[in-house]
């Protein structure tokens, strides 16, 4: 069978098909696409309205007290997920904030890519994996988990630093050679690099089982994020979708008010406020990030007493969610247990309460 002919119309099409592909109207298409997937991973944040941030950590949990890692992995294992989450359930709370780890070099899940990395033994990582347990706990009532990690690594964990090449608080690093910047490492790549690799192992760990991250100390985002060639801003993102492509991410530039977003790669705004009363919501979106305001119903994070009466806290959430923002309060645990204190537990109620 003679095909020539067939061949020859295929290939006169071709750059008519590439034609099609590539027209203007096919790019604003696909941008809209990707435009609509983005509001979509972060309309159950606008739906669950208002949730719960807690820093359990051992700076937190031990107060001040000689950290171990046997200590460590005892106040993990005395974790008691399905007390919070009836605790959470009956003020009706969209979602919670866990803290992994922070400064201490301590986290509250296992990560072999991390102990890899840092060669520290024991490891500093909880032997539980207490993310998977909550989420599992949070699920049957219907209230979902999202996470939170420092952008750097542990900053009182010198071995950690070394192993993982984060140098804190050095920024700019650029070094200049005929003016223009000169060096590749000068935006800490190769620690870019180690980081993503240890989010993308806890997001395929967990998987749909977490919904968010809130990542915290983006202080730097022209240095280390803002660069057309991975790491940056897209690849973060996408290790911390790695397991769940839904999830939605934030980066956290500090205390800035009016709330800020720092990247089209981000789904909320990371919204740190300290005074709530001063905080004006305009809408839904920052860009195209869903408004969110974090702030701490003690006098500062993670601690007692609350600082707010009741209608207070329940006016400041309503101010928000009724423009379509979301608001996550902050409130320190009650001890190991990871229990909402009750003081705090009654204002969570109070919101809930108001939502009806």
């Amino acid at each position: 069978m003679n095909n020539s002919g067939s061949q020859t119309r295929l290939w006169s099409s071709l750059p008519l098909l590439f034609c099609i592909l590539l027209s203007p109207q096919a790019v604003v298409r696909a941008a809209e696409d990707a435009q609509l997937a983005q509001h979509q991973r972060a309309d159950w944040l606008k739906e669950a309205k208002w949730g719960v941030f807690m820093h359990y950590m051992a700076d937190t949990v031990f107060k001040g007290d000689q950290i171990t890692v046997e200590k460590w992995n005892e106040a993990v294992d005395a974790f008691d997920v399905n007390g919070l989450a009836e605790q959470l359930a009956s003020a009706r709370a969209g979602y919670f904030v866990l803290t992994l780890g922070q400064n201490s070099g301590f986290y509250c899940s296992p990560n072999q890519t991390y102990d890899k990395l840092t060669g520290i033994t024991p490891s500093k990582c909880a032997r539980r994996d207490l993310v998977s347990d909550l989420s599992a706990a949070l699920r049957v009532k219907h209230i979902r988990l999202m996470v939170y990690l420092p952008a750097g690594a542990p900053d009182r964990d010198r071995e950690a630093m070394k192993a993982l090449e984060w140098k804190a608080g050095q920024f700019p690093l650029w070094t200049y050679e005929n003016g223009k910047p000169k060096g590749r490492d000068d935006r800490l790549v190769a620690f870019q690099k180690k980081w993503e690799s240890v989010i993308a192992e806890w997001s395929k760990r967990w998987g749909r089982g977490v919904s968010g991250w809130w990542f915290d100390g983006c202080y730097y985002p022209d240095a280390m994020y803002r660069h057309p060639e991975a790491p940056n801003f897209a690849s973060f993102a996408a290790a911390a979708r790695a397991g769940n492509p839904d999830s939605i991410v934030a980066f956290n530039p500090g205390v800035l008010n009016p709330i800020i977003t720092l990247t089209p790669e981000e789904d909320y705004t990371a919204g740190e406020i300290n005074d709530p009363g001063k905080v004006v919501c305009s809408g839904r979106w920052v860009g195209k990030a869903q408004f969110q305001m974090l702030s701490f119903l003690g006098p500062s994070w993670c601690q007692k007493p609350p600082r707010f009466k009741a209608d207070q806290v329940v006016a400041f959430t309503q101010g928000i969610t009724a423009k379509d923002g979301a608001v996550t309060w902050d409130v320190p645990p009650a001890g190991a247990n990871g229990h909402i204190p009750d003081e705090f537990l009654a204002q969570l109620r109070a919101i809930g309460e108001s939502a009806k």
